[in-house]
């Protein structure tokens, strides 16, 4: 056990991990699918609200589905002019994704509290604990939603109006989860309670494992995207109609995988098509419609437009921008405080997304903590990290506590 790890977090921490192990678990891949406003997702909220009440903190909801755990009045140190630190991540994943994307850092976070109580050390000041919604995008396709929505840099009626892949639309799922979707949109009220947000997360790479460090802190976050192709063609019999006459977009898009994998090794940047939907989906059918989705990322975002660009060109059509997120570079002055503090642990850039990200560039100070990940592998049953070093990762989550409240 590192130090600093008292049992009794240590306790807390194995409870709640367990505690959250079974729910939305797929028993043939091992991953999970917890997706926004979903039944899995209505068992995760309730346990954060449970868990949150087990340590006396007042959970409320934000004008877009958010969770914030208080364990005091944020309202009165807005008002003394100190706005309090919030610690915090999402719950939802991707199709079959790890257990530790999201989850660790709200499991870390309530485990950082009970370090401190169990010690004596417990801040004076008001600690927020946030759970995000619909992080991972995985059900209505845009990344981060919940912190789009709350800061607005997701329009209100768009994000109503997306759809999961059985048309049912964002304000209808809100709504069947108890919430009101006319109420989305930009929230000052929740946002001026926000002094600080510091987000731990597990690594999505293997920047610590080259380092041999438990934990490191975040630097910046590439400018990533997502983008939609809508590959038209004609519905026909496999069987009987000749190679000459079909109009086929399954070979545009075997055209644009080739070609985001060729663009981006040449623009230095990463491309994948990861997600297809193909109508009518029969195995003796031609399709007549083939929609594919590219996510492009890079450290130079001209790259990964450039990239975007020659799959569009490839394959004769425009890729319809969904999502955009300029490159983050976290708060320097906090980002090199907390690495000091941590004991000059390495400080890195990241491909990946996080509502962080979101935060920071809407002008909130903002850090990130990241625990090493053994596999290097994210977005699958294989991500992991060690127990040692999550209790690392609760124990300087509980040194920015005292250093920042």
């Amino acid at each position: 056990m590192p130090d600093g790890a008292d049992p009794a977090a240590a306790r807390a921490f194995r409870s709640d991990w367990d505690a959250l192990g079974g729910v939305g678990r797929d028993s043939r891949s091992g991953g999970y699918r917890r997706f926004a406003w979903s039944r899995e997702d209505a068992t995760l909220r309730e346990w954060f609200i449970g868990r949150a009440a087990a340590l006396g903190m007042e959970v409320v909801t934000d004008r877009v589905g958010n969770l914030w755990a208080w364990t005091g009045d944020p309202d009165a140190a807005v008002a003394a002019g100190t706005p309090p630190l919030v610690l915090g991540s999402h719950l939802d994943s991707v199709p079959d994704g790890g257990a530790f994307d999201g989850p660790l850092g709200i499991v870390s976070a309530f485990a950082a509290l009970e370090l401190l109580r169990a010690t004596g050390r417990e801040p004076e000041q008001p600690i927020g604990i946030a759970c995000f919604a619909d992080e991972e995008g995985a059900r209505f396709g845009v990344a981060c939603a919940g912190s789009r929505l709350l800061t607005g840099v997701l329009d209100a009626d768009r994000g109503r109006a997306l759809t999961d892949a059985e048309s049912v639309s964002m304000a209808e799922a809100m709504a069947a989860a108890g919430l009101d979707p006319g109420h989305v949109g930009r929230d000052e009220e929740t946002l001026r309670r926000i002094g600080v947000f510091v987000e731990l997360h597990v690594e999505q790479g293997r920047a610590l494992i080259d380092s041999g460090d438990p934990v490191g802190v975040a630097s910046a976050i590439w400018p990533h995207g997502r983008w939609r192709l809508d590959l038209h063609g004609h519905a026909d019999h496999a069987g009987t109609t000749r190679l000459e006459d079909r109009d086929d977009p399954m070979l545009r898009l075997a055209t644009a995988v080739t070609t985001a994998r060729a663009a981006a090794q040449q623009q230095g940047t990463v491309a994948t098509i990861g997600k297809v939907q193909v109508l009518p989906n029969g195995v003796n059918a031609i399709p007549s419609q083939v929609t594919a989705w590219l996510d492009a990322r890079g450290a130079d975002p001209e790259a990964v437009r450039r990239v975007v660009a020659e799959v569009s060109t490839a394959v004769g059509i425009e890729a319809m921008e969904e999502s955009w997120t300029p490159s983050t570079d976290f708060d320097g002055p906090l980002r090199d405080r907390l690495a000091a503090l941590l004991g000059d642990v390495p400080v890195l850039p990241t491909g990946a997304g996080h509502d962080a990200g979101i935060l920071s560039a809407s002008g909130i100070p903002t850090a990130m903590l990241f625990v090493r990940n053994p596999t290097g592998v994210s977005h699958s049953p294989e991500e992991h990290a060690e127990e040692a070093d999550c209790l690392a990762g609760v124990a300087d989550l509980a040194r920015v506590i005292e250093e920042l409240a």
